[in-house]
């Protein structure tokens, strides 16, 4: 690098180091440590939530899914919209906020163990976080030294343990006041690096009209010739056996959705679009953010915020990510993306440093590392919070004056177990959409119908919440484990117990668990809530009167 690159490197990390030393500072009490106060603008809670939301997994790990399964995949950016931020904002974010003051609750799990007064569901979903949260949080870093590494050409496991240090730095420092505040100067990074990025993108190739009609061609090319190859004569993993087996999915070209109720289809609506788009509402990461701000008025100023922070950060990643394959076949010997890069999460890296000019790539480098970075404090210190606030004090008795320390302890053992994951997961194909995918769809189906039930459904009971959250659990962890077509054959327990990938046959595999899990877990609340006796008069006018 040039002295130029190492001065903005070194202020990047100043600025950083100065907000989250405000953020410190500013935390007098746990409630600044965990929900900022409750008195955040509603800018830096919108670009928090989006800069949270949106991670290295979606710019380097769907991007790199886009280039090799298409524009299909704008339906999650719908969903991500119309779910993520208007749903979320509009219909759940006030009365979330509101029975969290009520309730003087810091964390997702104590707001639901509090509103239904069970420590079991907060201790249970606090546990559920620690154990899952790791594989997403992995997902996210893997995108991150990525890109590091075709940026500086330095070792993976160099680049993982510095951004893994940086990160810790400012979380275990400034609680949720000194994340917030970096996520939106991160946020604002990322936003203007993806404005350029599209824009330059789409002059390469001639503009948007221009390269999107030249995916038709380059499908022809690249992808169409394997036809007729049988796919076990591709190496398994290959950019050839992952085009050819997009083909046998279903898949008819990049500007088309697979054919309807095809392999290919269940696996763009059920696991990418409802998978990820429902999910996102039982984040406890980003619900936790609807607690911060300090009216509703707030909440609605930062719909408008978010939105469009959410639509510049994927749609433009996932139009970029298949574009990508028409400039590798104009600048790369007729190759596409996948067959110039070796695989799906090297795509978005390889191409800004291949194709863009070095003073981007440069630009870039901070937009993935902000995206990385938001994402990844938000989820440490969400892991921390479960092991403190919500198991440990829980366990250890109420307002337990160790807890913060045990959740500065919590949130560097969470990281520990999430860069060893890291190390064992990189090699893994699509590792980052797919690990994105699983935690979205586990949160979905073990915490959603308890926490919609909770806030809108005052005949829903402690019990309902409990058998809802067990059946949640071991439905989605039954089907990732026993029929799901990528995890039940890569975990290999079907097969090692019953002799085959999955115990089902079909595309009943295609379809993920969360289509199951989440229809199962919101029955079984409403049929338990009915069938045993109400909440007390008193916790429910705690939990709903003003």
């Amino acid at each position: 690098m040039n002295l130029i690159e190492n001065i903005v490197i070194i202020v990047y990390l100043a600025v950083l180091a100065y907000l989250g030393y405000v953020g410190y500072k500013q935390t007098k009490s746990s409630a600044d440590y965990l929900i900022a106060g409750g008195n955040t603008h509603p800018f830096v809670m919108a670009l928090s939530y989006g800069a949270t939301f949106i991670s290295t997994a979606a710019i380097v790990g769907f991007g790199g899914v886009a280039a090799w399964l298409g524009n299909s995949l704008l339906w999650l950016t719908f969903c991500n919209i119309f779910i993520g931020v208007f749903i979320a904002f509009v219909f759940l974010g006030n009365p979330t906020r509101k029975m969290g003051i009520r309730l003087n609750a810091h964390t997702f799990p104590e707001l639901l163990g509090r509103r239904f007064h069970s420590k079991f569901i907060q201790v249970f979903g606090g546990v559920l976080i620690t154990i899952f949260m790791p594989l997403y949080t992995s997902a996210v870093l893997i995108g991150g030294t990525e890109f590091l590494v075709a940026y500086f050409h330095v070792d993976y496991h160099i680049a993982l343990l510095v951004m893994s240090v940086i990160v810790t730095g400012y979380v275990l420092a400034g609680g949720l006041k000194g994340v917030m505040l970096t996520d939106a100067l991160q946020g604002v990074i990322m936003f203007v690096a993806m404005i350029i990025l599209m824009v330059m993108v789409f002059d390469a190739v001639g503009g948007m009209d221009a390269g999107l009609s030249k995916l038709d061609m380059v499908w022809d090319k690249t992808v169409a010739p394997l036809l007729h190859v049988n796919i076990k004569e591709l190496a398994a993993g290959s950019p050839d056996f992952l085009m050819k087996l997009s083909m046998n999915w279903g898949f008819q070209g990049w500007n088309k959705m697979p054919v309807f109720l095809s392999e290919g289809w269940l696996f763009i609506i059920t696991t990418i679009a409802m998978g990820v788009g429902v999910g996102v509402l039982a984040q406890p990461q980003l619900v936790v953010r609807f607690m911060t701000v300090k009216s509703k008025n707030e909440l609605n100023r930062a719909v408008l915020i978010g939105g469009i922070f959410i639509i510049a950060m994927t749609g433009i990643i996932y139009l970029v990510g298949s574009v990508t394959n028409v400039w590798y076949y104009e600048f790369n010997e007729g190759k596409n993306a996948l067959q110039s890069t070796g695989g799906i999460g090297k795509v978005i890296p390889h191409f800004i440093n291949a194709a863009m000019p070095k003073w981007f790539a440069f630009i870039f480098l901070f937009a993935l590392i902000s995206a990385a970075m938001s994402t990844l404090s938000s989820q440490f210190h969400a892991m921390g919070t479960a092991i403190g606030r919500d198991v440990f004090e829980q366990l250890a008795g109420k307002n337990n004056p160790n807890s913060l320390l045990i959740t500065r302890v919590g949130i560097i053992v969470m990281i520990v177990i999430s860069v060893s994951l890291a190390y064992v997961f990189d090699k893994q194909p699509a590792i980052i959409a797919r690990s994105t995918a699983i935690f979205f769809a586990l949160c979905a189906s073990i915490f959603l119908p308890t926490y919609f039930g909770g806030l809108f459904w005052k005949r829903m009971t402690k019990k309902g919440a409990i058998a809802s959250m067990i059946v949640g659990t071991v439905v989605t962890t039954f089907w990732l484990l026993f029929v799901h077509f990528q995890e039940a054959k890569q975990l290999g327990v079907a097969k090692m117990l019953f002799g085959v990938d999955s115990l089902l046959s079909g595309k009943i595999i295609f379809v993920d668990a969360m289509m199951i899990a989440l229809p199962l877990s919101a029955l079984t609340a409403v049929i338990v809530s009915l069938m045993t006796k109400p909440e007390s008069a008193a916790l429910i006018k705690k939990c709903f009167e003003d």
